[in-house]
């Protein structure tokens, strides 16, 4: 039996050449990655917020041109309609101003009872088809002269007029819509120079006869 000598601990065996200090473990230590970690997360996002606003302002402009491309297309079309109503508009205006010289036949005939029989029905369907077409006819003896739609032919004086005034429709004039395809040919009477106006002399001669009953 082998005797321990009291006060004696024994140590562990460290190998030659090292100190306490290595035998002892050492303290865990954050590596260079972990501490880099959180700044590499905020670089991250401060990335993605810059490709946001660079996607956002991508969309804003791109929806700001398909905005302009509707409004261009929108007044595109509204060109289109008008000049496609105004090509029908000349064309109907075209062919309605060659048969205006038939419709003119049609209404001497009328005046002076020649329009009968199988002629009648035939000047009656056409008045129909140009009617449809918008065809007006316009033009009225007593009306006042308007040299916009009026044609002065003939001139007169007249001493019952009070302005310059259509007295006779040489030919009536036709229009479609505000359109005149022809002006009324008309003859044209203008009051009397130096004579009063008829509702004056009326007035003046009322007046007379009003005064001459007072006196006794």
């Amino acid at each position: 039996m082998t005797e321990e000598t009291p006060g004696f601990e024994e140590k562990p065996d460290v190998p030659s050449g090292a100190t306490s200090d290595d035998a002892e473990p050492k303290a865990a230590t954050p590596s260079e990655e972990e501490a880099a970690a959180p700044a590499g997360d905020a670089n991250e996002t401060t990335a993605l917020t810059a490709q946001l606003d660079q996607a956002r302002s991508a969309l804003n402009e791109r929806t700001g041109d398909l905005q302009r491309l509707q409004a261009e297309y929108q007044n595109y079309r509204r060109r289109v309609e008008r000049d496609r109503v105004t090509v029908k508009e000349v064309a109907i205006a075209n062919l309605l101003s060659e048969l205006l010289p038939v419709l003119d036949d049609v209404g001497r005939a009328r005046e002076h009872g020649e329009l009968v029989g199988g002629f009648k029905s035939v000047a009656e369907s056409l008045e129909t088809v140009v009617a449809k077409l918008g065809l007006q006819q316009f033009g009225k003896e007593g009306e006042p002269f308007d040299p916009t739609v009026h044609e002065a032919l003939m001139h007169s004086y007249a001493p019952d007029v009070t302005e310059t005034t259509c007295v006779a429709i040489l030919q009536p004039g036709y229009r479609i819509g505000e359109r005149t395809i022809r002006p009324a040919r008309v003859a044209v009477a203008e009051p009397q120079p130096g004579a009063a106006p008829a509702a004056a002399k009326e007035e003046k001669a009322d007046d007379e006869e009003s005064g001459g009953g007072e006196e006794v």
